[in-house]
């Protein structure tokens, strides 16, 4: 009997240590972020800074979640199919942050699609989200917000290039393409609509949005592989990894 005490404070203990781990576990599980969509082709190094701080090379197929941040490298096109049917493709020199995405094809009130253009260039094609709860699409870029009305648009920034460095291509800012569908450009100047066949010039946060009369020379080129079976013009529809392979796959 003496011994008794001694086995209740051990089992105490032992379900003690077994209850932590079930909310840890928990935690964990709550705390996860929703995959938002993979990798459906690629031409070269991608990596993805993780929201707890994390790096992670991304190869064909790999899922991309809420919270990570997309950095291509110099000669990386790389294309992500979301799970809503979207789609996004990074230039090279792209850092690109997925800020918040949440999609349950039965639940249209949770739609959420937030994402930041820190630098280089992308085109996006609307998915079902955006053609549903457009006002949920948000593209944000150091000089303006991008809003989409059913939307295939081209984005490139440039940053101000910095002393002694070689004069970039394009002035510095934010310069838009729109394919098909519109936008609504907005920042600290104004906000403008853009229609399909049109282009746009932000040069900073504080000035308007403009409409230019011609291409000033966006550049945005990626393998053909990459337009195979798209929808709403080049790049989407067949889902994630079909459809031609990707010209180098990275593991």
């Amino acid at each position: 009997m003496k011994n008794q005490p001694q086995k209740c404070t051990a089992t105490k203990r032992a379900l003690g240590t077994l209850l932590l781990a079930a909310l840890l576990v928990t935690g964990n599980a709550a705390w996860a972020a929703q995959v938002a969509g993979v990798v459906a082709r690629l031409s070269g190094p991608l990596m993805a800074k993780k929201a707890d701080g994390s790096v992670k090379v991304l190869g064909l197929k790999s899922e991309v979640e809420s919270g990570d941040t997309l950095v291509s490298e110099k000669n990386t096109y790389a294309q992500i199919k979301f799970i809503d049917n979207s789609e996004i493709t990074l230039r090279p020199g792209t850092t690109f942050k997925v800020e918040n995405f949440s999609f349950d094809e039965g639940k249209p009130e949770s739609d959420s699609a937030s994402y930041s253009l820190v630098k280089g260039g992308l085109r996006s094609i609307t998915g079902l989200m955006g053609k549903r709860n457009k006002e949920k699409f948000s593209l944000k870029t150091p000089t303006a917000t991008i809003g989409i009305r059913g939307t295939t648009f081209v984005a490139q920034y440039v940053p101000v290039p910095v002393q002694g460095a070689p004069a970039p291509a394009l002035p510095p800012g934010l310069h838009l393409n729109v394919t098909d569908g519109a936008i609504v450009v907005t920042n600290n100047g104004g906000a403008l609509g853009f229609q399909a066949g049109q282009f746009g010039y932000v040069p900073n946060l504080n000035q308007p949005p403009v409409i230019v009369p011609s291409n000033p020379g966006i550049q945005f080129a990626p393998p053909p592989s990459f337009d195979a079976g798209s929808v709403g013009g080049p790049a989407a529809a067949n889902g994630p990894g079909q459809g031609q392979g990707p010209d180098c796959i990275v593991r």
